[in-house]
């Protein structure tokens, strides 16, 4: 064997020995950093001019006899409320700022219900309402607690003006 060929040989089994080192020891793929690739790639941040959730508060329907109202949620444009009458959970209350998320007012487009002149829609156990081209008004039964009505007459205790003229 002349010095050439030993000098492939040796060569070959150096490449042979160092790729997978060089090649296969990269760390792999979380799934932490995948969920945090999703995250970013989709994330949409908080409106700067969204509204504290707090102050939707004064917007809710008022408790009455029988009738509580226990707020559970208060984030930048969000607000959300469970609604109890004698104990019982019966809804979900919320209002939110879609400027927080402009897609939302498009489900109101095409609606051909109204509360006091502000769009409204229905979908399985849900109702809501555009508030002045802003603010979503939503109510979710619990179950069959609420029917389609009920849920029309709750979106009428929520002050609706007030909130309309509020911001």
């Amino acid at each position: 064997m002349n010095n050439c060929q030993a000098f492939s040989r040796r060569f070959l089994l150096l490449i042979l020995v160092f790729c997978p080192v060089l090649f296969g020891c990269r760390e792999s793929e979380s799934r932490w950093d995948a969920a945090q690739q999703a995250t970013q790639d989709g994330s949409t941040a908080v409106s700067e001019a969204a509204l504290d959730g707090a102050v939707f508060n004064k917007f809710f329907p008022a408790q009455t006899d029988g009738i509580d109202i226990v707020y559970k949620q208060e984030k930048a444009g969000f607000s959300q409320a469970s609604l109890y009458r004698d104990g019982k959970l019966l809804a979900m209350l919320s209002i939110s700022d879609t400027r927080n998320n402009p897609a939302a007012r498009d489900k109101y487009q095409g609606s051909t219900v109204s509360v006091q002149g502000y769009p409204v829609v229905h979908r399985d156990d849900t109702t809501s309402m555009l508030v002045a081209d802003r603010f979503q008004v939503q109510i979710q039964s619990e179950g069959d607690a609420l029917t389609k009505e009920d849920r029309m007459k709750w979106l009428e205790k929520f002050d609706l003006g007030g909130l309309a003229n509020a911001f």
